[in-house]
């Protein structure tokens, strides 16, 4: 077993009968999802509230009941994968796209779990790239800004070279800053951006996060 596999089971006996579920996405959450949709096979009670398009094709070939977000007045538990963890839990998200989505839901948690292993820990956030969602109209004016900024923006593409939209229908501008040394002050500053719809600093959010290693599965609490 593989260490997001085992991560991925691991948090999945953090569900319990008649829970909403936030279901994350990428290849860590994906272990989670197969786990929870086997504990649904065995007759385990609970809705799902997916996090991208992606989780939702999974879930429904898992038979895994599903609301959205609109639907449910609150998500019990929610766990997904990071890009990078901070000591103060602040993270970055949005490698596989689904930043937005993944943080209309965690904001609706009562409990937000992150999995990773431990190449995801880090002293300062910005190492890892920070997704940034624009609207697609003014993109090129708001990339403009970017660079004036000296944020060393990049669009996300596709394999063809085509600008990768998200499943909001959106851009995402990828920021290169290291050290970010506020996140929190920093992501209030891009959403004053017009243009900017979201932002993968996810801060304020995470009360426990799950770490694969060699060793096994350590519980970190914020």
């Amino acid at each position: 077993m593989n260490q997001k596999q085992m991560v991925g089971e691991k948090a999945a006996e953090f569900v319990e009968d008649g829970m909403i579920v936030g279901l994350g996405t990428g290849s860590t959450a994906y272990y989670f999802v197969e786990a929870v949709g086997r504990m649904v096979a065995e007759g385990m009670k609970i809705v799902g509230v997916t996090t991208s398009n992606a989780t939702k094709l999974q879930a429904e070939k898992l038979g895994i009941p599903l609301k959205s977000v609109d639907e449910v007045d609150h998500i019990d538990l929610t766990v997904d994968g990071a890009d990078e963890v901070a000591p103060d839990f602040s993270g970055i998200k949005g490698g596989g796209g689904a930043l937005l989505f993944e943080k209309i839901v965690a904001e609706r948690s009562n409990m937000v779990i992150w999995i990773v292993d431990e190449s995801k820990l880090v002293d300062k956030l910005g190492a890892f790239p920070l997704p940034v969602e624009v609207v697609t109209y003014g993109a090129d004016r708001l990339f403009e800004d970017f660079q004036e900024f000296d944020y060393e923006p990049s669009f996300r593409l596709n394999d063809d070279g085509s600008r990768y939209l998200t499943d909001g229908g959106h851009y995402i501008i990828d920021l290169h800053i290291f050290p970010i040394e506020d996140p929190v002050i920093f992501g209030r500053q891009l959403k004053l951006l017009t243009g900017v719809v979201e932002h993968g600093l996810f801060t304020n959010l995470t009360s426990k996060v799950l770490l694969a290693s060699p060793q096994g599965v350590k519980e970190l609490l914020a």
